[in-house]
């Protein structure tokens, strides 16, 4: 079987730190949606701007991320760095150095209707958001995106509910890949669907949606098992 070109034969990295540290000064000066009158205040919320080239993308911050300053810190985060240690990328804190953590939305949106829960950030707030995601994939070049939840999912496979995505591997271009080889010809970066880790969500009180979650992490065990420590190599050599 064929192998992925390995960093340097097609798909190097180059190390984006100063320009990563500038962007996110960037972002948190933004004031798009204030000016916009979608949101009462900006409060960005953001990662250390440490390069990384595994990726996670969420919804949007919810009050204890806004408090807090930190990507998905609160009930839910710890959920999902549970998922992640099972996938064998350690601790919270060690997942949080091999991962760079960012959402579809950098601020907290507000409560959901009724204030329960968050609300769902607007199309108009992710349009004014999304050429900062944009600008960190770009600077990041990342081999894997794992994208958690609904709105991560719909912006890079869109149209496709949770059951047909999570638990299957993809590559950018929307291609499911065979869980057993990845072919030469896969778009780069890789997508691997996550459902979201938040108590409100009732799709993992099903067996069978847990049974789906199971087979993402063990992808994603195998996928981060294949990768150098910094995430760099990818798995150019998966079998």
């Amino acid at each position: 079987m064929e192998t992925l070109p390995g960093p340097g034969a097609g798909f190097a990295v180059t190390v984006a730190g100063p320009a990563l540290a500038e962007l996110h000064r960037n972002v948190a000066g933004c004031r798009r949606c204030v000016a916009a009158g979608l949101l009462e205040r900006a409060a960005p919320v953001l990662p250390q701007p440490v390069p990384s080239h595994l990726v996670l993308v969420g919804q949007a911050p919810g009050r204890v991320e806004e408090r807090a300053g930190l990507p998905f810190s609160g009930r839910a985060g710890r959920q999902l760095f549970s998922w992640l240690e099972r996938a064998g990328l350690g601790s919270e804190e060690e997942a949080r150095r091999r991962i760079y953590v960012t959402s579809i939305t950098k601020c907290f949106p507000g409560p959901g209707p009724g204030g329960s829960g968050d609300r769902r950030p607007s199309r108009a707030e992710i349009e004014l958001c999304r050429p900062y995601l944009d600008g960190q994939l770009t600077l990041l070049r990342p081999w894997l995106v794992v994208a958690v939840g609904q709105l991560a999912l719909d912006r890079f496979l869109p149209g496709r509910p949770l059951g047909q995505l999570v638990g299957r591997l993809f590559d950018s271009s929307g291609r499911e890949l065979d869980h057993g080889s990845l072919e030469r010809n896969a778009q780069m970066p890789l997508v691997l669907p996550l459902p979201h880790p938040s108590g409100a969500s009732r799709w993992l009180n099903q067996t069978e949606n847990r049974e789906l979650l199971g087979r993402a992490l063990d992808l994603l065990l195998r996928l981060a098992s294949q990768s150098a420590e910094d995430g760099s190599t990818g798995p150019w050599n998966w079998v």
